[in-house]
Formats: structure tokens, C-alpha cells, sequence
């Protein structure tokens, strides 16, 4: 598994979706597609998205503290 970050390419809005599909080994759009069905059911989705949105660092930031 690779460090948690905000990649540089092929994010949509925050790059949250993009830096959990590389994570777990999955395309950017199937975990973009499963973050919009999750929307469907009750819960606090978009709260945790912008939370990881400013609490993960961008890929360029995460390589300079390594």
C-alpha cells in the first residue's frame, strides 16, 4: 500500500477519491462511483470528504516531508 496523499494527476474536485483508490489498489472512478452511491444512504459522506479534503496533504508536500 502507498502513503496516503492527494495525487498531483487525474483528481476530479479534491483528489480525496483519486488518493483512497491508489491506496487500495482500485481505479479513481470505482471508488468515485462507490463515494456517489454511499451519498444515497444516510450519513455524513460529503463532511468527510472536504475533513479528508484538508487533512490529507498533496502528493507534492507528502515527498518533501519524506
Amino acid at each position: 500500500m502507498t502513503a496516503l496523499a492527494r495525487p498531483s494527476n487525474g483528481r476530479m474536485i479534491g483528489g480525496v477519491c483519486a488518493a483512497l483508490a491508489r491506496r487500495f489498489g482500485t481505479s479513481a472512478t470505482t471508488m468515485r462511483v462507490i463515494f456517489l452511491v454511499s451519498c444515497l444512504l444516510p450519513g455524513p459522506q460529503f463532511l468527510v470528504y472536504l475533513v479528508l479534503w484538508v487533512l490529507l496533504p498533496g502528493e507534492d508536500k507528502a515527498r518533501q516531508a519524506w
